[in-house]
């Protein structure tokens, strides 16, 4: 723990003393939303490093003060891991911003991730009483969370959760993304031995292989970890649960349950004409290469093409990551094609307007129908059908329907496909008694995120077949608490 002159040093730097006279006699509801400090286009579409710079203490005490501690404070409903938002920001508002990352970590395992990563404008910020009642902005929770955890880290006095005294019951964990984190993150809180099996050489799961370095610093992942690992939560890596490890394995060794947290990983195609050509390639595949290969080194030993004339199908935040990639990655011409308008985009608003600052073309209202390669066999060119919206589909956005006759030809040397993701059926086929849906994610209970076999839980992607890193953590934490009950119930 910090000492007690430390911390007294922190509350009493120049700065926030001086800010508070200044915003003294104004009014909480008439400050202006802060606005986070960025790279300039310009200058990081030529590197990796991260476009967002975090707020300074400065903007991050402003910010704190917009904040009107409600007295039902809706926010916390809107956010899955039930993070205890007035508390934090209100820390630091008072100039305690290791008290505001310690009130982070109670519930988010992971808030130097989530205050980077997670779509606050549809959660935590959307029910903020700013947006609900004063139609204003919200406060920038997401901003003001990372700046807490990143305060923290810089400081060098990370704290550590309270555990609870060991109780020698042996937990399993397939996958380290952000579902197995969080599920560890509790069950050892809680007192139980919990190890992850890790498939991939590399800890982390979707958080190091599909987010690329400019929006999430491995090296950020990589403490958030750590802080895992002194609670006592054990990593092994190379390891498949279900192949290099079996079902009758696990209980030989003496696991009493498992949580299944082993994402979608399969990719989505779009079965049309020319899918097979060289230079077509899946989302995933891309952003693997690049982020856990490092395929982008000219020098690796699996070095990607660079193209020239760079086309991602879709409109999602992982579309959005493999074209700002693709530019960094020398793309003179990086195109976004998504069957719908703007509008119905699932990717994050900041990510739409980083790729537009980027120089990323939008082909809205776009459908591929085939790919036409070279000589060579290489992808030299797309046929797109123009859209437009009919009346809402069961996802409740608008169907997009093709404009008869209506197509034209794009030039392209690289297509990226970006359309979904499936769960990869290893565990399900391989463990009895799995109940699986059509689209081969497991059945749960959805209050406590228990299977048709009742010692192993299961939450995140390989449960919902694609959702957002918040997501999957609460998934990850409920089936904490349903394992927890269910242990204590029949041991």
């Amino acid at each position: 723990m910090p000492s007690k002159e430390y911390l007294q040093a922190e509350r009493n730097q120049p700065w926030r003393e001086a800010l508070r006279k200044t915003m003294k006699n104004k009014e909480r509801t008439d400050l202006p939303r802060v606005k986070m400090p960025e790279q300039p286009p310009e200058v990081r579409i030529h590197n990796f490093r991260e476009v967002n710079l975090g707020l300074t203490p400065e903007q991050a005490l402003a910010e704190s003060h917009r904040c009107l501690d409600c007295v039902d404070p809706t926010c916390i409903t809107g956010c899955p891991v039930e993070i205890n938002i007035p508390k934090f920001i209100k820390n630091i508002e008072r100039g305690e911003i290791l008290e505001a990352a310690k009130t982070l970590k109670e519930t988010n395992a992971l808030p130097a991730v989530c205050g980077r990563v997670c779509p606050q404008e549809r959660q935590c910020e959307s029910q903020c009483f700013y947006v609900q009642k004063l139609k204003k902005q919200a406060v920038a929770i997401g901003y003001l969370e990372r700046f807490a955890a990143d305060y923290e880290r810089e400081s060098g006095h990370i704290s550590i959760p309270e555990t609870a005294p060991a109780n020698g019951i042996k937990i399993a964990v397939a996958g380290s993304g952000p579902a197995g984190l969080a599920f560890a993150g509790d069950m050892a809180k809680m007192g139980y031995d919990v190890t992850v099996f890790e498939a991939l050489h590399e800890l982390g799961g979707v958080l190091r292989y599909g987010i690329p370095e400019f929006r999430l610093p491995n090296t950020i992942v990589e403490v958030e970890i750590e802080g895992l690992k002194k609670m006592g939560v054990k990593f092994v890596t190379n390891c498949i649960v279900g192949k290099t490890i079996s079902q009758e394995d696990l209980k030989e060794m003496g696991y009493r349950g498992l949580f299944i947290g082993s994402g979608a990983g399969l990719p989505n195609f779009m079965h049309i004409p020319g899918e097979n050509l060289i230079g077509v390639m899946s989302c995933n595949e891309y952003l693997t290469r690049v982020n856990l290969m490092q395929a982008a080194d000219p020098e690796s030993d699996t070095p990607i093409h660079r193209g020239k004339k760079v086309a991602v199908i879709g409109g999602g935040n992982t579309a959005m990551d493999a074209v700002r990639t693709a530019r960094r990655l020398g793309a003179e011409k990086a195109m976004i094609v998504y069957r719908r308008s703007e509008e119905e985009m699932p990717a994050r608003i900041e990510e739409v307007k980083h790729a537009k600052e980027e120089g990323v073309e939008f082909f809205t209202l776009h459908n591929p129908l085939r790919y036409e390669g070279d000589e060579n066999g290489h992808v030299q060119r797309m046929l797109l059908q123009r859209m437009k919206l009919g009346e809402p589909d069961a996802s409740g956005r608008r169907r997009p329907i093709p404009i008869e006759g209506d197509t034209l030809w794009v030039d392209v040397d690289e297509v990226i496909v970006s359309v979904g993701v499936s769960p990869n059926p290893l565990i399900p086929s391989s463990f009895a008694g799995l109940e699986v849906t059509p689209h081969g994610t497991i059945v749960v209970d959805g209050e406590t995120m228990q299977t048709s076999v009742e010692y192993i839980f299961a939450g995140g992607d390989i449960v919902r077949g694609g959702a957002t890193v918040i997501l999957a953590m609460g998934d990850g934490r409920k089936a904490a608490k349903g394992m927890d009950a269910w242990l204590k119930k029949t041991l």
